[in-house]
């Protein structure tokens, strides 16, 4: 029908003019027909989606690719915006954000860090404490060689004990002061570290004063002479210094609790005020001291209280390296503090060469060192200084030889 017929009805008009009613009545109006997709070329598929409002195919997720500079447009479904009773839907379930593993390997390193701050911090922390003196010879010394040599003495100085504390550590009121122990530590650049003990009685030169037992260069010119002595007899530069007294003795046996010692004997000795049982036994400072200064009950005179002497300092190293010392902090304080007040150390043996010197203790403590003596040749010779120890310069040098160049293993020199 067309749009005249619909006025004619609507205004009964012409045919409708009788105002009769009519079985006819417009036809619905046919909707405008909807506008003609693309056809695909031949061969391709019909891509199945929406459209556009210009007839292109929208993406497979949903919108059009943005251009460049264009914001991208969010993927819709039915019943988003544009659409009846639209709202924001995802395209499909949102991934959860996957949570951060905690790496053991981490908590490890984290844990090893704090365990080295705790102790190699509380030494730092005490070093300032520690007294120092000049050993630093003078003249012409030996060529640095590829390991580090401490010398460790043991002065016998009574000159900071007051009567009662000589009384009770059996040192006797002698005046001056000697060595009682001169050891040195060798810490190769690989290989196992050497604690080798230097009998007091070894006759030896001293410089500027002749042949003389090796203590007397202490006695004469303090530690300076001693490391000078000991570098011309062994040709080997000495990398730092460390001396310990009666006193500190005591003091930093004591502050680990004691230290075990076995001796194979009972030992009754007036001159080191020391009356012991036989066998495995946890010793004081003051009878640790006795023990390690005894001589005269001992058969091997120097020689066995040299023995001793390096028995004494790997318990010590042990004890203050054991867990119950490292573990407890009011523990571990209490070690370094009287450490750093017992010992006296040269003016050029810095924290970095007392951590060398440690390290080494350390070594010797868990038994991966090894405890020698120089070579000797007559334990008792009869010289212009009394009794004393000769060295058998052969192996002696041959030994030494080695420490210069930096050999990992003495025990064939000894």
């Amino acid at each position: 029908m067309s749009s005249t017929d619909d006025e004619d009805w609507l205004y009964r008009r012409g045919d409708y003019a009788s105002g009769e009613p009519s079985d006819q009545s417009p036809p619905p109006r046919t909707p405008p027909p909807e506008p003609r997709q693309p056809r695909p070329e031949a061969g391709r598929p019909t891509p199945v989606g929406h459209y556009d409002a210009a007839g292109a195919p929208l993406s497979d997720a949903g919108s059009r690719s943005a251009g460049v500079g264009e914001p991208p447009v969010s993927p819709t479904r039915p019943g988003s915006p544009g659409e009846p009773g639209g709202g924001n839907v995802p395209s499909g379930p949102r991934a959860p954000r996957p949570r951060r593993r905690v790496r053991p390997g981490r908590i490890v390193l984290v844990l090893l860090v704090v365990v080295l701050a705790y102790v190699i911090g509380v030494p730092l922390a005490t070093w300032p404490f520690m007294p120092k003196t000049d050993a630093t010879p003078a003249g012409t010394r030996p060529a640095d060689t590829p390991g580090h040599v401490f010398v460790l003495a043991g002065s016998d100085s009574r000159a900071a004990l007051s009567t009662e504390e000589q009384v009770k550590l059996g040192t006797g009121n002698d005046a001056g002061q000697r060595t009682d122990t001169i050891m040195l530590l060798y810490v190769p650049p690989s290989g196992k570290a050497a604690l080798i003990s230097v009998p007091r009685d070894s006759y030896v030169p001293i410089p500027g004063r002749g042949k003389n037992k090796i203590n007397a260069a202490y006695a004469f010119g303090g530690p300076k002479l001693l490391v000078q002595t000991i570098e011309q007899n062994t040709g080997l530069r000495v990398d730092g210094y460390v001396e310990v007294g009666f006193g500190g003795f005591v003091n930093v046996v004591d502050a680990v609790g004691g230290i075990q010692m076995c001796p194979p004997n009972a030992i009754q000795d007036k001159d080191s005020n020391l009356d012991i049982p036989a066998g495995c036994q946890n010793m004081s400072g003051a009878t640790a001291l006795g023990y390690v200064r005894m001589r005269h009950a001992d058969p091997e005179g120097d020689l066995g209280r040299a023995k001793r002497q390096r028995e004494m300092v790997s318990a010590l190293a042990k004890k203050v390296l054991s867990p119950a010392t490292l573990l407890l902090p009011w523990q571990w304080w209490g070690v370094n503090s009287s450490v750093s007040q017992s010992l006296t150390v040269g003016n050029d043996t810095g924290p970095m060469e007392f951590a060398g010197l440690v390290s080494a203790a350390m070594k010797i403590g868990t038994g991966q060192a090894d405890t020698l003596s120089v070579p000797v040749g007559n334990p008792n010779a009869h010289t212009a200084a009394g009794s004393s120890v000769l060295w058998d310069t052969k192996k002696a040098a041959a030994m030494f030889d080695a420490m210069k160049r930096g050999e990992g293993d003495l025990t064939p020199y000894a």
